[in-house]
């Protein structure tokens, strides 16, 4: 009896325990979704898109790519919650439609009872940060084998909060464009930004040494593979925890996520069986990110049908633009951020706008095809000019001034042991 009691008590002891916890306004299960889910998208950086871009760049240049991504989390994670969450997130007065203020820097008034709905709010602010290090991450692609490494780290600094944070603001922090340019998970935000900003810091460290003239083949097929199959699975987090809840529009985009990673693989792999007579392990793996991409702004707002139809769409443009379209722009782009990231983006951003599914969510305000296709034109075209001007200026600054790319030594040596001293043997 007296054992009996005991769990009596100990049973109304975690029910009142559980009745604390519901009266702070706290939904624990999509705290814990969105918990899981912020973990995913780091792990998308660290160490998905670390092995991914490090398996495609030479031998010599392995280490050195991967600790961009390592680089660019340590940058942006500091400067996220010095400043520049309060700036995406916070009022910024008369300035609101562009940008935010500074009620939040150093994450003031962010503790652990304040909330974000119905997660807490210091889940918010970190599940942001994951996106802001990926964008940076993401566009550290474009400038493999020849940037140097301080130079990056200060670029990053830049770029995060003159470039990521705006955007953030306008599309997701109560900016001009919130409510207009759909963007359920980051394809203006992330990848078009990233994208573009990565295609113009190329041009202006200008292209490798032997490129165009030696074998520039990836040294380790194997990295790559296995980096896009971490963020195959972290894209779950990525797409599915932007519904922030654990409910069915979570289950809808990891769904539609899937099919579109399926979509984008098989489109990928027949265009080169088409035009080559063979399907490879990398072209698998870019049309996965073809896929993923394209469908990150459609997520919450399409079903299976117009997520197939967009990663079919998605795939044909990212991979007319990596073999042919690359060589009309002269750019070396060195791991085709921009043909992958920027390109998908603006296919898959642009065609949100048509394949909006009435029937599977109701309460997406609709406007006209017409008015909406324009809408999500308009944001993605500020998001093109707004992000190749400023990361111009940037670009340039620190050019002038540091300089961005190493020496011709340094860089046939092979940054690895030119910079970090050390090497892959």
């Amino acid at each position: 009896m007296k054992i009996l009691a005991n769990k009596w008590q100990i049973g109304w002891l975690l029910l009142l325990a559980t009745t604390a916890q519901a009266d702070d306004g706290i939904n624990h299960g999509n705290s814990a979704w969105v918990l899981t889910t912020t973990a995913l998208v780091l792990m998308m950086t660290l160490p998905g898109l670390a092995l991914f871009y490090a398996g495609m760049v030479r031998k010599k240049n392995i280490l050195s790519t991967m600790m961009h991504s390592f680089g660019a989390t340590a940058v942006v994670s500091v400067l996220w919650v010095m400043i520049g969450y309060s700036l995406a997130f916070s009022d910024g007065g008369a300035l609101q439609g562009f940008i935010g203020g500074t009620a939040h820097a150093m994450l003031s008034g962010v503790g652990i009872a304040e909330r974000s709905g119905d997660i807490p709010l210091a889940l918010w602010v970190m599940f942001q940060m994951t996106f802001a290090v990926i964008a940076v991450a993401i566009l550290a692609g474009s400038l493999a084998e020849r940037m140097k490494f301080g130079s990056f780290l200060l670029f990053s600094g830049l770029w995060v909060l003159l470039v990521y944070v705006p955007v953030c603001h306008w599309v997701w922090g109560g900016g001009w464009l919130t409510g207009d340019a759909l963007d359920f998970a980051g394809g203006t935000v992330v990848h078009i930004n990233a994208g573009v900003g990565g295609l113009v810091l190329a041009h202006l460290l200008g292209k490798r040494q032997d490129y165009g003239r030696a074998n520039l083949a990836p040294h380790n097929l194997v990295y790559a593979l296995i980096g896009a199959g971490l963020l195959w699975v972290g894209w779950f987090g990525f797409n599915g925890g932007s519904a922030l809840a654990a409910d069915g529009v979570a289950a809808m985009a990891i769904i539609v996520s899937q099919v579109a990673a399926a979509m984008g693989l098989l489109t990928w792999l027949l265009c080169e069986y088409v035009v080559r007579g063979r399907a490879s392990a990398l072209g698998g793996a870019s049309g996965v990110m073809a896929g993923l991409v394209g469908i990150t702004p459609a997520t919450g707002f399409v079903g299976v049908s117009g997520a197939m139809a967009i990663d079919v769409l998605t795939a044909l443009g990212c991979f007319a633009m990596i073999h042919y379209g690359k060589k009309r722009l002269g750019v070396d782009d060195t791991l085709d951020a921009f043909g992958l990231h920027g390109v998908g983006g603006i296919i898959g951003a642009v065609l949100t706008g048509v394949f909006i599914s009435r029937e599977l969510y109701p309460d997406v305000r609709h406007e006209s095809l017409l008015t909406q296709l324009w809408l999500q034109t308009e944001g993605v075209l500020a998001t093109i000019v707004y992000s190749a001007v400023v990361t111009f200026i940037i670009g340039m600054a620190i050019k002038k001034t540091v300089g961005l790319r190493v020496d011709d030594e340094a860089e046939y040596q092979g940054l690895d042991l030119a910079i970090h001293g050390e090497k892959v043997s």
